[in-house]
């Protein structure tokens, strides 16, 4: 059986992790990118390689502590914690977190906005605004359904779609991003969410959209995809949103 490594120190890096994923929980419920008991955000556990942190089927997001946070192995059994791991958080996490190169969090929802993107065609991201280009190829899109993400070999394929990519659209299904940081996975899926919601109001319009030529994309692209400027902007926003929920859901935290 995998063994979860702990530290006894007041900064315990699996502490850190159970605080900064119950946070992202937190973070879905407020920005209304929930839907019940179900979708899952996962994190691997710090000084493990086969062990990550899920929520508790049956619990709303907007419940989620860091002590509420059980451990499941590649196996889908439970190492540390009360409660079961839903299906498909087995299914889809463990590939995720098993054959992606940044899989260390993983965020799968179905968010009001990049869920009707994934539902339309061709189903694609627009370049109609400078704070969204730097998505225009950290997407992958998968134009396949084929089923709930209820079995290990659709797992993998969703996983196999997504490559090496940082965002993944599901086509009938949703949204997911994977990072090396929570803080990284989250700045992506709450952009990128942002950027379909803009989409989505001048598409219920009679507006024409103003799409910006390829050669000024790119231009506009190699200003913003700096990764270390990325990373650290990510970590910036993480500890500002976890600020204000240290304010109105300190709870978080227990």
């Amino acid at each position: 059986m995998s063994t979860v490594v702990r530290l006894n120190e007041h900064k315990d890096p699996v502490w850190q992790a159970r605080v900064d994923l119950a946070a992202c929980h937190r973070l879905h419920a407020l920005n209304g990118f929930d839907d019940g008991i179900w979708n899952h955000l996962t994190l691997m556990v710090p000084g493990t390689k086969d062990c990550f942190f899920v929520k508790p089927h049956g619990i709303l997001m907007s419940e989620v502590t860091a002590s509420s946070l059980i451990v499941a192995n590649f196996d889908g059994k439970i190492v540390e914690g009360r409660g079961e791991i839903e299906t498909t958080a087995y299914c889809i996490h463990a590939q995720f977190h098993k054959m992606h190169p940044k899989g260390t969090a993983v965020l799968h929802s179905h968010p009001y906005y990049a869920t009707w993107l994934c539902m339309t065609e061709p189903g694609r991201l627009l370049p109609i605004h400078q704070d969204f280009m730097v998505y225009l190829d950290s997407v992958a899109y998968d134009d396949n359904f084929e089923g709930q993400g209820s079995t290990l070999e659709e797992g993998a394929r969703m996983a196999k779609a997504c490559g090496d990519k940082t965002i993944l659209v599901s086509a009938n299904h949703g949204l997911s991003t994977v990072n090396e940081t929570i803080a990284e996975a989250w700045y992506d899926f709450y952009y990128f969410e942002r950027a379909c919601k803009a989409q989505h109001s001048i598409m219920m319009t009679t507006q024409t959209p103003r799409l910006v030529g390829q050669q000024i994309v790119q231009f506009t692209r190699s200003q913003q995809t700096d990764s270390g400027r990325r990373k650290a902007a990510a970590l910036l926003n993480y500890e500002a949103m976890k600020r204000r929920l240290d304010r109105e859901q300190p709870d978080y935290k227990t």
